[in-house]
């Protein structure tokens, strides 16, 4: 058994126990929210661990890897077949989300029920900076010290486009610093993998917490609803995969294999920062070219979170149908538009997807006291998307190398190596 199944199994294992641990504690102590509030400890310092790793990470690799391309036309292409992948694949995440909320209409049950928040309570949901001027200042950092030191990705991928180009421009004088600069990126994947060992902690910290908060009782008040959105994610999921295997072939199945670790330690801490240095090097073992992979993966981190995008129109959708308030196809498609433009650059903000939803929901005069009905069963929620954000980004970033022709065959060692149980 190799490292990375080991990893795997043990992340397994920290999730079974979580649940158990969880449920024992919500049933017997008396203050099952003392529980939860030390494990968070543990969860926090895994997470805070991950976010120390990511800035230099995404630095390092996408610098040498746009210094290495040696042609800034040839990143602007790519850069631009990747964007082009991450709006169909937002279209497609969002009118699922859509056309689900609207088959299913989970909102006329607790409609029915007439046990909903009081119309002007507050949500607790802090919004803004979402509009369009203001992320577009957001986008460049007045100091990449000040992006690095907030883990703003999207700022640090634009300092390091500029970067890396201005460092392929300047040519052989350039070249010891990039070659340091790729030091510091194996470096970094070498700490990586001292980090990943704590992760089985963290897991069985982040679900116990979580149940002895809340209880599975949570989990039964809204299973149905629950149920279907999990449904939405796994309908997902075939669709992502029907449109990798497009253009993959039956490889797509490999690379689903590669990313089962950073999909689960998404899962498990529903957190899709987690799992992006595990998500980068599943995409070097599978045959992306790490120029190709360290380029799109962070933009991808911005524009593509496919699993936060269908739970946006999922659930405003279901808090309107909550209060009896219909939407009229127009206005779902409006909605539709504002929210691909806002789920932009949610990554690295804290219940960003909530964040969303109540901007949207104030501009069409839903409640905004809905978010209520979300907040006790998020987390669960937040595990589904999360996962989903890797595999659509894992994906995206394997299609756009095969069209550059960046997608290496494995070797009969890989092969031997992912057949490994």
């Amino acid at each position: 058994m190799n490292n990375r199944n080991r990893l795997t199994i043990y992340i397994l294992i920290g999730l079974a126990l979580g649940i158990v641990a969880g449920y024992f504690v919500n049933a017997n102590m008396a203050q099952p929210a003392t529980f939860a509030d030390n494990m968070s400890l543990v969860t926090t310092l895994f997470l805070r661990l991950i976010k120390m790793i990511i800035a230099p990470l995404v630095f390092s690799t996408l610098v040498v890897g746009i210094a290495r391309m040696g042609d800034a036309r040839e990143v602007g292409r790519i850069g631009i077949k990747a964007l082009g992948w991450f709006v169909i694949a937002s279209v497609i995440s969002l009118t699922l989300g859509l056309v689900l909320v609207n088959l299913f209409r989970p909102g006329d049950a607790f409609h029915a029920a007439n046990q909903l928040p009081a119309i002007g309570t507050a949500s607790g949901i802090v919004t803004s900076g979402l509009t369009l001027k203001e992320f577009i200042t957001h986008l460049v950092p007045t100091s990449i010290a000040d992006g690095m030191a907030k883990n703003e990705i999207l700022q640090i991928v634009i300092f390091s486009l500029f970067f890396g180009s201005a460092a392929a421009a300047v040519g052989e004088r350039a070249k010891p610093l990039i070659d340091a600069i790729d030091g510091i990126a194996h470096i970094m994947l070498k700490v990586t993998g001292y980090v990943m060992n704590f992760a089985p902690y963290a897991v069985f910290a982040a679900v116990s917490g979580i149940v002895a908060k809340s209880g599975l009782g949570v989990l039964k008040t809204y299973g149905i609803f629950m149920g279907e959105f999990y449904f939405g994610i796994a309908l997902l999921w075939l669709v992502l995969t029907f449109i990798g295997f497009l253009f993959l072939g039956p490889r797509v199945l490999r690379l689903l294999a590669e990313l089962r670790e950073p999909t689960l330690l998404a899962f498990s801490t529903a957190s899709s920062e987690a799992a992006f240095p595990k998500t980068l090097e599943g995409l070097e073992r599978f045959g992306v070219k790490n120029r190709i992979a360290a380029f799109v993966l962070p933009i991808g981190y911005s524009f593509n979170l496919d699993g936060s995008m269908m739970y946006c129109t999922f659930a405003t959708v279901f808090i309107a149908q909550a209060y009896g308030i219909e939407m009229s196809l127009g206005s779902q498609i409006t909605m539709m538009l504002v929210l691909m433009l806002t789920s932009k650059g949610m990554a690295g903000v804290p219940r960003a997807s909530l964040v969303v939803i109540a901007a949207t929901l104030a501009q069409f005069n839903i409640p905004e006291a809905g978010l209520l009905l979300l907040l006790g069963i998020d987390h669960f929620l937040d595990m589904a998307r999360s996962a989903t954000n890797v595999i659509g980004n894992g994906i995206a970033t394997a299609v756009v190398a095969k069209w550059e022709g960046e997608l290496t065959q494995p070797t009969h060692k890989d092969l031997a190596t992912a057949a490994l149980p």
